[in-house]
């Protein structure tokens, strides 16, 4: 498990060492003996020397991070944690905004699916949202005794089911105009930082999900 946060790591002593050896280490050039070497050059040359310096630094400390064991860690560097918590203090946003619609928060996304694309399949609406058709099935019932939607067999393949909102249900999204901006107003966040948070958490998941595909 990834902590949240490391603590710096010391420099290295072969970094120390490489750079007091960089330090005293006269400047090399081309040019004969007694020859005056420009400013510009001499310059250019060192910070060369400095930059193979940085790049050897980088490369020893790289060499000795070493990720902690979920044992020694506190409850608040784990990552999963951190996720974990995040998510309820979402839904804890969340709550009072949706009571107002008459809507728990899979309920919700549901609706912002079918506001999206109407009269889709309920494979479809179950592959959009991540959740398995056991999940499915009492939340759409919910959804379809509050008039917010109907499901009838597809005409084309009875075996599927298709969902389509009702009058009802696509003048709830009116109701939501406001809930975006009190939502962004909750983080505390600027709407380029929140993106950039978004892409690095989608991110996450999708190499989360090829991971446990692989050890599956």
């Amino acid at each position: 498990m990834f902590p949240f946060d490391l603590d710096p790591v010391p420099e290295p002593k072969k970094t120390q060492k490489a750079k007091k050896k960089a330090k005293a280490k006269p400047v090399e050039t081309n040019a004969p003996e007694g020859t005056t070497v420009p400013e510009d050059q001499s310059a250019d040359t060192s910070v060369a020397t400095e930059k193979a310096v940085e790049v050897e630094a980088r490369a020893d400390v790289s060499e000795t991070v070493t990720v902690p064991e979920p044992g020694d860690l506190l409850l608040e560097q784990f990552l999963c944690f951190s996720l974990y918590s995040a998510n309820h203090a979402m839904t804890r946003v969340y709550k009072p905004h949706l009571q107002e619609l008459g809507l728990t928060y899979p309920q919700y996304l549901a609706m912002v699916v079918l506001w999206q694309k109407d009269k889709i399949l309920v494979g479809e609406l179950g592959d959009r949202l991540q959740l398995e058709s056991n999940t499915m099935t009492p939340l759409l019932k919910r959804l379809e005794a509050m008039e917010l939607l109907t499901r009838t067999r597809d005409k084309k393949d009875e075996r599927q089911v298709r969902i389509a909102l009702t009058r009802k249900g696509r003048a709830l999204k009116k109701k939501t105009g406001s809930l975006s901006a009190c939502i962004l107003a909750a983080t505390g966040m600027s709407v380029e930082d929140v993106i950039d948070l978004q892409g690095k958490i989608m991110l996450l998941r999708d190499n989360l999900l090829k991971a446990a595909e692989t050890d599956q």
